[in-house]
């Protein structure tokens, strides 16, 4: 490159004939005029097209490392595997040949994934209250003492920028209801369309193009809150960026300093307050102004918050002849006219309500299980056996529902089963609060027991007492006119006068 600008100059600038120039470099006149007629800056050399023994296997190999780069990395073949697999096939080159155009592939993909390969977009811009974007994500967290995995879901505002995260167990509907609610709750109002990946929760079977055919329940939380659901088309996730760009941002601004917590609950306080303080502390980036400022001014564009969607999913359930129904491994109690019949159960995300007959039966905090290790739970209400128990009193002295009962009726059962009959007394006792308010007959159990008077007679005649006076009993107060000036003292004298007169006679009697 040098000589050919040394002849330009001397020709161009200086110039000096093509002899002179030949006498002062050693090049041929001829190689000068070549250089000068083609107006190169600089030269340019072909390298000659040479062939390679790997040139008809060149497909088979490409082919092969593609298939292998989405493997797991522990479960690829190796270039040497490679290498002998071709020389099976008939390939006579070498190793280094092999691993050359290993090289060479892999520098080829990389360039594409950072230029073409990336694709190409057009920036969105949303005006106020048009669209909110949502997504799951996964997550651990330490909840009381035990490192649990979360399902966390985030919603975001697109135009604000505002945006929610909170923890559940599962990503099932009643979770997504429960996220939509207290995501419109923290916004302060509805925006006018949602946008949502492929989700199964959401989208039964996705279409050509934009047909979907929506989940029923979905479609009713859509219609409750009043907004149209868009879903993207098939991994598409730049479709929904922001809320993408919010899922990688979270663990570095929120969860990488997530202390623990004793449970849930206390995670999704933690976790509200925390998104609203980074949204004073993060600033908008295409609009002047935080994102706190932003949604400000984008609330007053929502559409005000109805009330809260019965964010349910009902399944139908017999109950056991235990008065037991199964849900997620774990058995819960049904009252015991029950038994044997068909009931439906409602799914909340923290409680379960059971349905029969147009009325609720009744109502059980959910259980949920993650590690398939421990054993099923059954959670008990002693209450749904009283009937039984009215039948059987015998099974009261081993009955596990009854084993959850209060201490006091634990303790008053203790002193009526050590006497005959013991047992139906106390099942006379529990069966008080059928028709009484529970509280008053607990307050009348430990009101006999404070006295000394474990019986059921003295029971029911405090329970009677606080009832009529609709309230706890207060000490007597003796009135004055009945208390004692003089009191009375043993005098046994009085019995001689009822002997006769004459020592010896008979006795009165």
């Amino acid at each position: 490159m040098g000589l050919l600008n040394v002849i330009r100059k001397m020709r161009l600038r200086d110039g000096l004939p093509i002899r002179e120039i030949a006498r002062r470099t050693g090049l041929s006149r001829n190689t000068i005029r070549k250089h000068l007629r083609s107006g190169t800056i600089e030269p340019e050399f072909s390298t000659p097209e040479r062939p390679s023994k790997l040139d008809a296997f060149a497909e088979k190999l490409a082919g092969w490392l593609k298939s292998e780069a989405a493997k797991p990395r522990k479960q690829r073949r190796t270039l040497k595997r490679m290498h002998a697999d071709l020389v099976t096939l008939g390939f006579t080159g070498s190793y280094n040949r092999v691993a050359a155009f290993a090289r060479d592939w892999r520098a080829e993909r990389q360039r594409q994934e950072n230029t073409t390969g990336r694709g190409t977009f057009v920036p969105l811009a949303f005006r106020a209250g048009e669209a909110f974007q949502f997504d799951w994500s996964e997550d651990y967290a330490v909840l009381g003492n035990a490192r649990v995995k979360l399902q966390l879901a985030h919603i975001k505002l697109s135009h604000s920028r505002a945006f929610l995260v909170r923890a559940y167990l599962l990503q099932t509907h009643e979770m997504l209801f429960d996220a939509h609610w207290h995501g419109f709750r923290v916004f302060g109002g509805v925006p006018e369309r949602g946008i949502y990946d492929n989700m199964r929760t959401a989208v039964d079977r996705v279409g050509r193009g934009k047909e979907r055919q929506i989940n029923i329940r979905f479609l009713a939380m859509a219609n409750h809150y009043v907004f149209e659901p868009e879903f993207c088309n098939p991994a598409a996730g730049w479709e929904k960026g922001q809320v993408e760009k919010n899922v990688r941002d979270t663990r570095h601004q929120v969860l990488s300093v997530m202390p623990s917590f004793p449970d849930l609950d206390a995670l999704n306080i933690w976790l509200e307050q925390r998104c609203i303080e980074l949204w004073a502390e993060t600033n908008h980036g295409m609009l002047c102004g935080t994102i706190a400022e932003i949604w400000a001014d984008e609330r007053a564009a929502l559409m005000p918050l109805p009330p809260a969607f019965d964010g349910f999913i009902e399944l139908s359930k017999r109950v056991s002849p235990t008065c037991l129904i199964t849900f997620d491994r774990n058995r819960y109690s049904v009252p015991a006219s029950f038994a044997n019949r068909p009931v439906s159960v409602r799914v909340y995300p923290d409680r379960l309500r059971i349905v029969a007959e147009g009325k609720i039966l009744c109502e059980h905090m959910r259980i949920i299980q993650r590690n398939h290790r421990l054993p099923p739970r059954t959670i008990y209400d002693w209450r749904h056996y009283l009937a039984v128990l009215q039948r059987k009193p015998g099974a009261l002295r081993n009955g596990a529902p009854f084993m959850e009962c209060p201490k006091a009726f634990r303790q008053l059962q203790e002193h009526l089963l050590r006497k005959p009959g013991g047992d139906r007394e106390m099942v006379d006792i529990l069966s008080l609060v059928m028709h009484h308010d529970e509280q008053a007959v607990l307050a009348a159990v430990e009101q006999a027991l404070a006295e000394g008077v474990p019986t059921k007679t003295h029971v029911l005649n405090i329970l009677h007492r606080i009832v009529d006076r609709k309230g706890p009993l207060e000490p007597l107060e003796t009135p004055q006119a009945l208390n004692l000036r003089r009191e009375p003292k043993a005098n046994v004298e009085r019995y001689d006068r009822l002997r006769p007169r004459i020592v010896g006679g008979r006795h009165a009697s």
